[in-house]
């Protein structure tokens, strides 16, 4: 009878023990598919976006242009100045509204996280509408069923920001075998940005 008391005792004692923490590698199909999209230089997108920012909030549509190095984002009816051209390109930022405004730089930055009610996230924003953490950033990922092959995000915090894909389709893009993202949410303190991806057009790198 001791004996097994004292057996019970270690099996016991040895299922308190914690377990060493182990990094599960990201699979191999997830690589390669990650490092395709953070190439792809060349897109273009038609959506909408809801932003909820505090006890503010706005809705517009959206129309993404990218060019290597250089976004060029139109908005329509958001923040009280119609429809709006935003583009970054070099680090620099030029701000264009419907009703006359027409600014650069730090002025421009300035004034577009004022009406907005935060900073955008543009430089890594254009790598999280494809599906993908910003290369030039440490980024934490979460794999889901994100494409056919189930080789996709589901979430990826990066910056203090917080992304979470909710869906994504095939596009009938021939530039990229797979499905791109439709509905993807971001948060951070106080801020939530809601993206519905209506077309998408890529070309390949």
């Amino acid at each position: 009878m001791r004996a097994v008391v004292l057996l019970l005792a270690a099996l016991l004692l040895a299922g308190c023990a914690t377990a060493p923490l182990r990094r599960v590698a990201a699979p191999a199909g997830w690589e390669t598919r990650r490092l395709q999209l953070q190439a792809v230089s060349r897109f273009s997108l038609d959506g909408r976006i809801a932003a909820a920012v505090g006890q503010d909030g706005f809705n517009a549509s959206l129309a993404w242009a990218q060019q290597g190095g250089r976004s060029q984002l139109g908005l329509r009816a958001p923040l009280g100045f119609g429809s709006a051209e935003v583009t970054r390109e070099g680090g620099d930022l030029r701000l264009r509204s419907s009703k006359g405004q027409d600014l650069r730089g730090s002025v421009a930055t300035e004034e577009l996280a004022r009406r907005l009610g935060f900073d955008p996230p543009l430089d890594s924003l254009r790598y999280w509408v494809l599906g993908v953490p910003d290369p030039s950033r440490p980024a934490i990922e979460t794999l889901g069923e994100g494409d056919a092959g189930g080789q996709g995000l589901a979430a990826l915090e990066q910056e203090g920001w917080r992304v979470e894909y909710a869906e994504y389709k095939a596009f009938g893009t021939a530039a990229l075998d797979a499905r791109l993202p439709r509905r993807l949410t971001l948060t951070r303190a106080g801020i939530r940005l809601r993206l519905v991806i209506d077309h998408w057009k890529v070309t390949a790198p």
